[in-house]
């Protein structure tokens, strides 16, 4: 899971401050989304064993439960990633001159508006741009922002980061922020690419600010994926709604147990839907059949846990430079900057 959470109400300069119109770009539509959603349920639920992307979690059902999972005492990640930014906001601002933020998968982020704040203080900020595969998440966020910060210039982009890095705005120095811990629903491989991809698109003097949780006590971390109250477990059942919705299908997410575990050779979370008897479903808008058997399991999301030594590898090996690595005081999370 990413930890976009919390809100925060940004300072405001003083009203004589002309104000820009916001514009936003497509490059997704919603036959697009539509397309890869019955890809992606076709190939996972045909794969052995079954599969299902964690991004399918967040219809708006979805997304109130990952706000109150943010909220829960088990939880750690969006307040630490959190109070890693509060203390070093400024200091991203100094070493970046940032004019521009680019936001990768910006959703609502308040935590973005301690970044905005710090560029704006530092003065240098000119413009934002929020990435995002929702356009409500994008179109959403714009008045806010107008009316936080007279005389920014925002261009939303609705895209899918993995493909369209090549179409976002290049008004530089830019900083490129990736936060959330998302980097670590990617596999490896897809990791190193996505990295590649950035620094691709990175010219001299642009910065990527990343956001990963840290490998700690294995019952820490199952504890922050299987709570004790049940959210991340309805959480979880929650894509097979959103199955269930878009492609008329029939899974009962009562069907279904939700199961977090540590995977100590790859160091990172699974989670996964556990049969809780023999069952057969039918996805109608693929015409597929798919049959489970009692105990056969679904894997919803993996979420990567990070050592620095691993972090600074990763951005070494898709040409990138680390600046620093900052944690918060417990060492739970880490927040890393580097460049080209």
């Amino acid at each position: 899971m990413s930890t976009e959470s919390t809100t925060t109400t940004p300072r405001t300069t003083p009203r004589t401050t002309p104000r820009t119109t916001p514009r936003v770009d497509r490059h997704l539509t919603p036959a697009d989304l539509a397309a890869a959603l019955r890809d992606d349920v076709r190939r996972g639920l045909t794969a052995t064993p079954k599969e299902l992307p964690p991004k399918y979690f967040y219809d708006g059902r979805g997304s109130e439960l990952f706000e109150e999972i943010t909220r829960l005492p088990e939880y750690y990640p969006t307040r630490a990633e959190r109070a890693v930014l509060e203390a070093r906001a400024g200091e991203v601002a100094r070493l970046t001159g940032a004019r521009t933020l680019v936001e990768l998968g910006s959703g609502s982020s308040e935590k973005t508006h301690l970044l905005l704040r710090a560029l704006r203080d530092a003065g240098t900020l000119e413009r934002y741009v929020p990435v995002d595969v929702s356009v409500d998440a994008v179109e959403g966020a714009l008045p806010g922002l107008v009316e936080a910060y007279p005389g920014l210039e925002v261009h939303g982009v609705v895209a899918d980061f993995d493909r369209h890095l090549h179409l976002l705005p290049t008004e530089g120095p830019r900083l490129v922020v990736f936060l959330g811990g998302t980097i670590g629903n990617f596999a490896p491989a897809h990791r190193a690419r996505f990295l590649a991809a950035v620094a691709e698109t990175m010219r001299s003097g642009d910065h990527l600010l990343l956001g990963t949780d840290l490998v700690k006590d294995p019952e820490r971390l199952v504890a922050a994926y299987d709570d004790a109250a049940g959210v991340t477990a309805d959480f979880n059942r929650n894509v097979l709604r959103v199955v269930d919705a878009a492609l008329d299908a029939d899974l009962d997410p009562d069907a279904f147990e939700h199961v977090a575990v540590w995977d100590a050779d790859e160091e990172w979370i699974e989670m996964r839907l556990r049969s809780t008897r023999d069952q057969v479903a039918h996805v109608r808008a693929l015409d597929l059949t798919v049959h489970f058997e009692r105990g056969e399991e679904v894997r919803t999301e993996i979420s990567a846990k990070f050592r620095p030594e691993r972090v600074r590898a990763e951005l070494e090996d898709a040409g990138l430079r680390l600046v620093e690595l900052w944690t918060d005081e417990p060492g739970d999370f880490a927040v890393s900057l580097a460049t080209v």
